[in-house]
């Protein structure tokens, strides 16, 4: 029942870290089943999605130790189940990525349908037909997906679209695997090549890392590897496109500016100065934001990740845009909300066109997902008056210290908890303190 209440009309001023990305350390944890040696993981985000996916291992008998607020010990030696817990699993999508992890090292994997976001058609075909042709036998058994295979076998995989999940989950069945998988079509993202690279330190033998077509040549097994998660490209994008929504300066640290090409080239293109600083972004806002027309796009292109904050960029700028979702066609559940704060959005199909600039004003609105959330603060920072956010669980799972990095921004923001008034999310318990 936790609320925000965000009191707009105030220039974000300041300097943000940004915290580890919650799409790359996801599958980084699955990796880790791969091993029975210890992994220690750095630039942990504390965020819910991280906290759901540590009790999904601990479940399984995996132990993981929190070594202080951003690092993880995780030592899967004792993996004692090949199922993952139903009730779980229907939190997050991400748990699908146990399935070529546990395959490959147990022979066999249970795993629930994955839930997540209501965000469109993410079907894991293309992940069953992979592990198919890598020797597995999967079939659905009261809702669950069981795969079992005495040996994975490499193989030629042809994906028909760059599914991130299923690049990942068949990279991670394939580095044990007798004999060598190459992955035609395979996504780009930069947490795809995170992955990549952690396995590498695992002892994997991958080609092609960063490209769409991924060679792997399989070992016998794998080693404990050390490895910091790479920056969140989705949270600052959401914190880059704030500062410039309220005609701030701010600067952007700890990030690889090589993950933002597509965002900063939008920034420019819409009057926003943006500075790569190597290892920092700086963005300065403009009185007069011009329209940008965008269509998402697997990596290089535009995310669909930052689609929603993006639309509510434009409702400030002056003139009309058409930001169109190729990616997911049930993306714009943020679009109902933002018209409550008087956004001037029209939709057809899966193009939304924007008019602005537009006034808007507070009122109450809910969450429906994670990056739904993030446009509706990016929203609320510009209207006048208060708005309150309710069902802000979604913005827990995907984005660290959301208050506090905004106050210290300069923005007027409350978060109450239904038992505790100000009180903030802990997740000291799982990953340190």
């Amino acid at each position: 029942m936790a609320q925000l209440l965000i009191e707009g009309g105030t220039r974000l001023v300041g300097r943000v870290p940004i915290s580890g990305s919650k799409n790359a350390v996801l599958p980084i944890l699955a990796a880790c089943l791969l091993t029975d040696e210890e992994c220690r993981l750095k630039n942990v985000p504390r965020i819910e999605d991280v906290s759901t996916m540590v009790r999904l291992l601990e479940a399984m008998g995996v132990e993981i130790q929190g070594l202080d607020s951003q690092q993880l010990h995780v030592d899967a030696r004792r993996l004692a189940r090949s199922d993952v817990l139903a009730a779980m699993a229907n939190k997050m999508r991400a748990s699908f990525l146990l399935m070529g992890p546990l395959l490959a090292r147990r022979g066999e994997a249970r795993v629930a349908k994955p839930g997540g976001d209501d965000i469109g058609m993410r079907r894991v075909e293309q992940h069953l037909l992979g592990l198919r042709l890598m020797g597995a036998h999967v079939d659905l058994e009261d809702g669950e997906y069981v795969a079992r295979a005495d040996r994975l076998k490499g193989a030629t995989i042809h994906l028909d679209m760059p599914t991130v999940t299923g690049t990942e989950n068949l990279m991670m069945a394939a580095v044990t695997a007798d004999g060598i998988t190459t992955i035609h079509n395979a996504a780009r993202e930069p947490h795809v090549v995170d992955l990549a690279m952690f396995l590498g330190k695992m002892g994997a033998r991958i080609n092609g890392i960063g490209t769409d077509v991924l060679q792997i040549d399989g070992v016998t097994e794998l080693s404990g590897a050390s490895h910091r998660v790479i920056p969140d490209n989705i949270e600052a994008g959401t914190y880059a496109f704030a500062v410039a929504a309220t005609g701030g300066e701010a600067v952007l640290e700890d990030v690889v500016t090589a993950d933002l090409r597509a965002v900063m080239l939008k920034l420019r293109a819409a009057g926003v100065e943006v500075e790569d600083q190597t290892h920092s972004l700086w963005v300065q806002g403009n009185s007069r934001l011009q329209p940008v027309d965008v269509t998402t796009w697997p990596h290089p292109g535009f995310p669909t990740d930052l689609q929603a904050p993006f639309v509510s960029l434009m409702t400030q700028a002056h003139g009309k845009c058409v930001v169109s979702e190729a990616v997911f066609e049930n993306r714009f559940q943020h679009v109902p909300e933002l018209r409550k704060l008087g956004a001037e959005i029209h939709l057809e199909g899966r193009s939304a066109m924007v008019s602005g600039p537009s006034r808007l004003h507070g009122g109450s609105v809910s969450v429906p997902d994670i990056r739904s959330g993030a446009a509706l603060v990016v929203a609320a920072l510009c209207a006048t008056g208060t708005t309150t956010l309710e069902n802000i669980y979604h913005l827990d799972r995907g984005y660290q210290d959301i208050v506090t990095k905004l106050e210290h921004l300069g923005a007027h923001i409350t978060r109450v908890d239904g038992n505790a008034p100000g009180a903030r999310l802990d997740l000291s318990r799982v990953i340190g303190d």
